[in-house]
């Protein structure tokens, strides 16, 4: 038994320690998973929605928090810090994820439930079998805690601590200086346009529509699929026909593309997408330029004029109403012209507000965080 409680402390303490850090690499991205889950139940749970709106604006320090609590409890299980106290607390966080996936995937909620950030995607019920497979261990483990060898020494609590410290630094570097390694289909080195189209020979989504059939001469109804329907050839019999067709029902889930939602529209409402793509721009991500601070607002404005007479093209990309971001422009003197974007895409494209990135025929060669919006001399075309 001894083995198995070791081997079991090993595996949920590497895991706990990978999926910390996956996520520490992009707390913005935890936290806006948080906000998607405060949002539902805040909706569900109408008698506390109270409490889940007032837990939204500080989505960010829990995201943080929770995540540098995962890296330290997987350290303090493999270092057998206080393991009776790491125990009780691991098992109280696995209850409390083993609901959320649970609820994501019973009621279709949250299709992403970001165990593993934007690094492995997993489907609600995979993240839910996940968390059950860690619930048993660390069962295994809670009942086994008094036989468990724990180390309370002075050097290892050093560790733990410089641990916590360093995690909770990362976090913070991430925030303002974007993720370190960046698993997001907006990196540098990624081409846009090639991201938004399948792989060659990859299989899309197989729907299925269901037919009710009724004969004009006998008044017999009955139901087929709209495959039965083309292979049968019954649809050459004209005294059957179609009374009722049923909403496409999803029977295979095919490859997706890696981006399904990016396009660009002028105010008046054009589509220009395509042009993005072609030469050089300077995309300026604002999500909400109200957001955005005046260093900030003055640095964007001196890289506008940096560039002009360069061989690149610098536009703004923004979720904002049209009329904020004219005043702002012209009080700024941002003079670049400026496109609508979806406020999800941008925050995937870039997780600071603002950001910046540097295209090439829409590949992404330079990308920056609102704390270090580059100087024109870094800027690589």
């Amino acid at each position: 038994m001894k083995l198995i409680n070791n081997l079991i402390r090993i595996f949920v303490g590497v895991l706990f320690i990978f999926s910390g850090l996956i996520k520490l690499n992009d707390p913005v991205g935890t936290k806006i998973k948080l906000e998607e889950y405060f949002e539902v139940f805040a909706d569900d749970l109408s008698w506390a929605a109270g409490l889940f709106h007032f837990l939204i604006p500080i989505a960010l320090v829990l995201a943080v928090v929770l995540c540098v609590l995962e890296v330290v409890l997987g350290i303090a299980l493999l270092l057998r810090y206080r393991l009776k106290s790491t125990v009780w607390v691991l098992l109280g966080i696995i209850v409390f994820f083993t609901f959320l996936t649970f609820y994501s995937a019973y009621f279709n909620k949250v299709t992403d439930c970001g165990c593993f950030g934007d690094a492995i995607k997993l489907s609600p019920w995979q993240s839910f079998g996940k968390d059950i497979l860690l619930l048993l261990l660390i069962l295994v483990l809670f009942f086994q805690r008094n036989k468990l060898e724990s180390n309370a020494s002075r050097q290892t609590r050093m560790y733990v601590v410089i641990a916590t410290v360093f995690c909770t630094f990362i976090g913070i570097y991430a925030i303002f200086y974007l993720p370190p390694i960046d698993f997001l289909p907006y990196k540098v080195g990624d081409n846009i346009e090639e991201n938004m189209k399948l792989p060659p020979g990859a299989q899309s989504d197989v729907f299925e529509i269901t037919y009710t059939l009724k004969n004009s001469k006998s008044g017999e109804t009955k139901e087929m699929t709209d495959k039965d329907y083309i292979s049968t050839e019954i649809w050459k019999d004209t005294t059957w026909q179609i009374a009722k067709t049923s909403e496409p029902r999803l029977i295979v889930k095919g490859v997706r593309p890696k981006i399904t939602d990016f396009s660009v529209t002028t105010p008046e409402g054009e589509d220009i997408t395509a042009q993005i793509f072609k030469g050089n721009k300077l995309v300026i991500v604002i999500r909400d330029i109200r957001n955005a601070s005046e260093s900030e607002l003055k640095k964007i404005s001196a890289l506008i004029q940096g560039v002009k007479g360069k061989p690149v093209e610098p536009m703004i990309l923004t979720a904002t109403d049209g009329t904020v971001i004219e005043e702002y422009r012209h009080e700024y003197q941002l003079a670049a012209p400026f496109y609508f974007t979806d406020n999800t895409v941008l925050k995937t494209m870039v997780r600071t507000d603002p950001g910046i990135l540097l295209l090439k025929n829409g590949t992404v060669t330079g990308k920056w965080g609102d704390s270090s919006i580059p100087d024109v001399e870094k800027l690589k075309y």
